[in-house]
């Protein structure tokens, strides 16, 4: 496999749904909330995915500010997933809410909402993948 530009590997030791994740050399847990019969030890899968698709566009827009050495002094980013089952379009729906504080000008703003979309795990989440399951020995 060349181009591998991720890779998590998450095991599952029986303790209902608390998962011990290893992201480069980095231990985390994922869980699920006591609603849906887990722990809440961790963060659940989505929230995973919204974190990746939160902290790359912060990282997407720092790095941009900061090669422009625009006054950015915070960028927050909020990322809400709405399941396609409860919007009218039937696609699971990412809302990014993004705030800067600093000093820019309204048309600097305007550029940072469109460097925004071009993080790259935006780009990944707006095109289609595939997920090829494989039992290893």
């Amino acid at each position: 496999m060349s181009n591998i530009i991720a890779s998590a590997l998450a095991i599952n030791t029986g303790e209902k749904y608390t998962t011990s994740l290893t992201v480069n050399g980095h231990n985390l847990i994922a869980d699920e909330l006591p609603q849906q019969n887990g722990k809440d030890l961790g963060p659940a899968p989505g929230d995973y995915v919204c974190m990746g698709l939160a902290s790359c566009t912060a990282i997407t827009l720092r790095m941009y500010a900061e090669r422009k050495q625009w006054a950015v002094n915070n960028i927050s980013v909020k990322v809400t997933l709405v399941k396609g089952s409860e919007m009218s379009s039937g696609k699971n729906t990412f809302y990014c809410e993004v705030k800067l504080t600093g000093e820019l000008t309204a048309e600097q703003e305007k550029r940072m909402m469109e460097i925004a979309k071009v993080c790259p795990i935006h780009r990944l989440l707006t095109k289609p993948s595939d997920v090829v399951t494989v039992m290893s020995e």
